[in-house]
């Protein structure tokens, strides 16, 4: 199923980890109108901006997956098709200027530089939510101790 112009419902629900476990990740009807939304809001103007296919990591996750993937187990906006991680690497586009795409030109929820280095993150997150105001909230995730920490993004 073609979501847009350019993504299609398998980039979003492909998962080696649902596959391996014998997890369904198809998501509702409703879920899938986020993601339709998801991709005209955010990544159908990311693609337009880089003219290169955008790399998503992660897309949706049902509860089941994102149980076992130790996602936020009751905020995740990836169970909901609100939320994609972009990873760039293999490409002449990094993930600091997706990041920095979308901080300075596009409505979201929330975005988030992942671990990385302080010139480039890891991977980005991104989300956009279906229904009410867009947060713009921006976030870097770093590991203290062993666990992930969201700190405000300077």
């Amino acid at each position: 199923m073609k979501l847009s112009t350019n993504f299609w419902l398998a980039e979003f629900i492909k998962s080696s980890t649902a596959k391996r476990n014998g997890i369904s990740n198809m998501p509702t009807p409703e879920h899938q109108a986020n993601m339709i939304l998801l991709c005209e809001k955010v990544l159908e103007p990311i693609r337009a901006n880089f003219d290169c296919p955008i790399m998503l990591s992660s897309g949706y996750r049902s509860k089941a997956l994102n149980a076992i993937t130790k996602g936020a187990s009751l905020t995740s906006q990836h169970c909901t098709g609100e939320a994609v991680d972009i990873d760039m690497d293999g490409t002449d586009v990094k993930n600091s200027e997706v990041f920095n795409y979308i901080k300075d030109n596009l409505e979201f929820d929330q975005l988030i530089w992942e671990f990385g280095t302080v010139n480039n993150p890891d991977w980005v997150h991104v989300s956009y939510k279906s229904t009410g105001k867009q947060r713009k909230q921006i976030l870097k995730a770093v590991k203290s101790g062993g666990v992930t920490k969201y700190l405000p993004f300077k």
